[in-house]
């Protein structure tokens, strides 16, 4: 199947190029999109290069938030993804099937508590549907991050996305029932000074909410540093200190013991930030809804 340019020069525009402007609208990068497409950074250059020779337009834009649609490109966009969903409908058996490769980033806890168990139901309900999962607790980048969805903490600021609450949480303190039996149990917060900490490397993150967090408690008497809540959870509940957990990792887990609940709970939420190209994607929406 091709179809001609709308240039009269009889050149004819591959659908297989028009799949991959559709990938790299989504994803913002040529390597992002190489790799959703099981194809290499040249072969998108390439096919790229060949779309704008056929239309006779520029179809992409660099900018400093990477590869932008240019107006030629978005008025290919439909045109491009009526030929995904025609490949989709191919299959007459499973005309509501989803297909292709969703790439997600999200911080690890979210990933083992939420994302894996949505993700994995949603994948056995639609087997052609690939899910590539990255675990990255950061803030959402300004620039394109290669990715079809991002999960962050805190209210995303990036202009060019749109952004979804997703379902709130609290950071609060726990330390392990044997921890608490040979330490003095802290009354007050300032007691903290006295206890080691358990959290984030201090500036690692730069997550607003995360860091607040912290700063809110005095300085501890030593610290345990990861950038990994599950190190977090196993540090605080082998004794190590008092961590700063979010309660769904120390819900279930007999050997923690909430501490000062009365004095510190930090109410902080999870944000989707999805570009506005890839939430025409009905992969991306399936996949915003079952998070």
């Amino acid at each position: 199947m091709a179809a001609h340019a709308p240039t009269g020069s009889g050149r004819q525009i591959s659908p297989e190029d028009l799949l991959t402007l559709l990938a790299v609208a989504r994803l913002g990068k040529f390597t992002a999109a190489a790799h959703s497409l099981g194809l290499n950074h040249t072969t998108v250059s390439r096919r790229i290069a060949a779309l704008e020779k056929a239309y006779g337009q520029r179809v992409l834009v660099a900018s400093p938030d990477g590869w932008e649609l240019s107006t030629a490109g978005r008025q290919l966009l439909p045109i491009a993804e009526d030929i995904e969903a025609a490949l989709g409908r191919i299959d007459a058996h499973e005309t509501a099937a989803l297909s292709g490769t969703i790439r997600l980033a999200c911080p690890q806890a979210f990933a083992l508590e939420f994302a894996v168990p949505a993700l994995t139901s949603l994948q056995l309900r639609h087997p052609g549907l690939q899910i590539e999962l990255i675990t990255a607790t950061q803030r959402a980048r300004q620039y394109r991050s290669g990715v079809d969805i991002e999960v962050v903490v805190g209210r995303p600021d990036a202009p060019r996305s749109a952004a979804k609450r997703i379902r709130d949480y609290r950071l609060q303190l726990y330390a392990s029932q044997e921890y608490l039996r040979t330490h003095p149990q802290p009354r007050t917060l300032d007691d903290l000074a006295d206890h080691r900490i358990v959290y984030y490397i201090e500036n690692s993150l730069q997550v607003d909410d995360l860091d607040e967090a912290a700063a809110e408690l005095p300085a501890g008497k030593g610290f345990f540093r990861s950038t990994s809540v599950q190190a977090h959870v196993l540090a605080t509940a082998g004794g190590v200190g008092i961590g700063i957990l979010p309660d769904f990792t120390a819900r279930g887990n007999s050997r923690l013991v909430q501490v000062l609940p009365e004095l510190f709970s930090k109410r902080v939420s999870y944000w989707a930030s999805v570009r506005h190209e890839a939430l025409r994607s009905a992969g991306v929406r399936a996949v915003l809804e079952v998070l």
